[in-house]
């Protein structure tokens, strides 16, 4: 398939901050990007050529989405694989079995293992009596969690005695148990694969999350994960390989006593790759944008010697220009209209060089 001529159009399958990011990168390359949501604080509205507001049920309106578009991506995992349907495979980028995996915690964990990666400890959880086998079988404490539909904290549940359990009873959708892991510290792996099957990594950043959410990334990561990062960056591209992945791809671990221990990934560019707009010779949503559109990959090499990159999450957001009294700093504002709790507002990145 011959590269996207400029001028030509992308579609982005959901209307949030990475659709926004992703739709400012196409432009810069030459296309303009046509974004489809429902309806929502659809951030990526305002930066996009143009914008359709439509369910995600809405068969037909997909299709003129669709026949709009060269080519077509998504910028979130919960977007349902049955909207697919309307688009087709040859314009898809990543292809839809990213989408599939991903979006089912049970299904990632399987695909992971069966290519030789290692995870938590994990059971099946559909009723009662096998929450109270998989307590039993792996042990307390652990995490119940959601087989669909968690990010960012939602869907998950501590488990610290046995009384927990009966939050089962609150549930209407099949779940997983996991097992806790012990790590010295938490990474991820973000990688772009072309059309031509070309992988590139950035380097990897060390991840500090509260309660859930991701607050900060860091950048160098440390030798802990200086000394796993190769193991992990392995299986990252095993995954992406297997998948026929195009785009970015991002695999999230923990650095062990053991090794890394694989946690869960996403099919899409990835909040502790934000740090790549300015610390890194071409940024995730660049190379996301090449890759879907058939262009050669960029560069992925870190241009600064240390990083951090900040999250803006609720009222943090509130004062965010007072972060712009300090040297190398860069602010990202989304552009979202009201400021709640958890909800990330934006995001600051921090460089010396």
């Amino acid at each position: 398939m011959e590269p996207l001529k400029s001028g030509s159009t992308i579609g982005i399958l959901g209307g949030g901050q990475l659709g926004r990011m992703l739709a400012m990168a196409a432009a810069q390359l030459g296309y303009r990007c046509v974004g489809y949501a429902p309806e929502g604080d659809n951030v990526a509205a305002p930066v996009s050529a143009a914008f359709l507001t439509r369910a995600w049920e809405d068969r037909a309106a997909l299709a003129r989405f669709a026949a709009e578009c060269e080519a077509v991506t998504w910028e979130f995992e919960n977007v349902p694989v049955t909207a697919l349907d309307a688009i087709p495979a040859e314009k898809l980028f990543p292809p839809r079995r990213a989408l599939e995996v991903a979006q089912d915690r049970l299904e990632e964990k399987r695909f992971v293992e069966a290519l030789g990666g290692r995870t938590a400890p994990f059971a099946t959880v559909d009723t009662p009596n096998d929450l109270a086998r998989a307590i039993e079988s792996i042990g307390i404490p652990g995490i119940l969690k959601t087989r669909r539909e968690g990010y960012d904290g939602k869907g998950q549940w501590r488990i610290a005695s046995a009384g927990d359990r009966d939050l089962l009873s609150s549930l209407r959708q099949p779940a997983i148990y996991e097992g806790l892991v012990e790590f010295e510290a938490e990474f991820s792996v973000i990688l772009v694969r072309g059309r031509d099957d070309e992988v590139r990594f950035w380097d990897s950043p060390r991840n500090a999350h509260v309660g859930g959410i991701l607050d900060r990334s860091l950048f160098p990561a440390g030798a802990a994960i200086g000394a796993q990062s190769e193991a992990a960056r392995d299986l990252a591209k095993k995954v992406a390989d297997a998948l026929g992945y195009i785009g970015v791809l991002t695999l999230e671990f923990f650095a062990t006593g053991d090794g890394p221990v694989f946690n869960e990934m996403a099919p899409r560019v990835h909040n502790s790759g934000h740090w790549t707009i300015e610390g890194a010779a071409t940024s995730q949503f660049e190379n996301h944008i090449r890759a879907v559109a058939g262009l050669p990959l960029g560069d992925t090499r870190s241009v600064a010697r240390t990083v951090e990159m900040i999250n803006l999450i609720g009222d943090a957001a509130a004062d965010a220009h007072n972060h712009l009294t300090g040297g190398d700093t860069h602010l990202h504002l989304y552009g979202k209209a009201e400021a709640r709790e958890g909800r990330k507002m934006g995001h600051v990145t921090r460089l010396e060089r």
